[in-house]
């Protein structure tokens, strides 16, 4: 996935042409993964992991229904219902959709399933045209970073707070990777202790354009300052729209009946935001030097 992830930050240092097709290279090695199957589980309390392999999908637990936190690929909305049946519970007590960024590996089956089951979607207000459109932004006319439309019911900013039956989280503004990108966090128990878990964003460069003609204003203060903030934060949980954030799949196979919760490990969004911001500056250096070759 580090080769993958090595590309794609590569893909903003190319021409237009040229990087539309290194994208369609990049989606066709990166779908293997992406659209993977991966078993289904308890992550921590009410937390539960239905994604694949390579994308991170979780559902929430609550006393009213169940809250769905992004989706993957349009074409993994099946798989993601299917995992959600074998943990017992139903697509159709879905009453809230959350969004942590607009980009089509997390956006793909909003459509299907709000259209489903009637809940509502909740994101960043910055980020509400580009559910709206279905694009990535400043690439409006990509169709290979298209993903289908979908109506955003609720807009929040930093601090909001969402609460269904007994389940409160609050939305972080954390732009950058999009301009409306929003960490969620909330508290869970793990035993008789409280838990802060951190539903991340995400802090990579990806496909955005840092310099010149940059994929939207003020992305470079946007990346900084989250940065700043996630390092500030107090989190006990980190978790993040792929497994490789947290290192998903090695935690699961350390989990056993009686044994710490492995996904348990404070300290770790301060040691992975400082690795995002180490890897920001030699992106911001490697696109500005670019640009001055140009």
């Amino acid at each position: 996935m580090r080769r993958l992830t090595a590309a794609l930050c590569a893909l903003t240092l190319l021409s237009t042409g040229a990087q539309a097709q290194t994208i369609k290279d990049f989606l066709a090695v990166a779908m293997k993964k992406w659209t993977a199957p991966f078993e289904p589980f308890q992550l921590i309390d009410n937390i539960y992991y239905v994604g694949t392999d390579g994308i991170a999908v979780y559902v929430i637990k609550t006393s009213q229904g169940l809250i769905l936190m992004d989706t993957a690929m349009p074409q993994s909305t099946g798989m993601i219902k299917d995992n959600i049946a074998k943990l017992g519970f139903k697509v159709a007590d879905i009453k809230l959709i959350l969004n942590t960024h607009a980009h089509l590996d997390h956006t793909g089956g909003f459509a299907e399933i709000k259209k489903e089951t009637g809940a509502q979607l909740v994101a960043g207000e910055r980020d509400k045209p580009l559910l709206e459109g279905g694009y990535y932004p400043g690439d409006e006319k990509n169709e290979d970073l298209a993903f289908p439309a979908v109506k955003v019911d609720r807009a929040v900013k930093e601090g909001d707070r969402v609460t269904l039956g007994d389940t409160t989280l609050t939305a972080h503004a954390t732009p950058g990777h999009s301009p409306g990108c929003t960490s969620w966090e909330m508290t869970v128990k793990d035993g008789k202790e409280d838990r802060e878990v951190l539903f991340f964003c995400s802090g990579t460069v990806a496909l955005n354009r840092l310099v010149g003609q940059p994929t939207y204003a003020g992305i470079v203060d946007d990346y900084r300052a989250t940065f700043a903030k996630a390092k500030a934060m107090k989190i006990d949980v980190l978790l993040g729209p792929h497994p490789e954030v947290y290192g998903m799949q090695a935690k699961r196979a350390e989990m056993k009946d009686g044994a710490p919760n492995p996904f348990i490990k404070p300290g770790e969004l301060v040691t992975y935001a400082t690795s995002l911001s180490e890897d920001f500056d030699k992106q911001l250096a490697k696109q500005t030097a670019a640009l001055e070759k140009k």
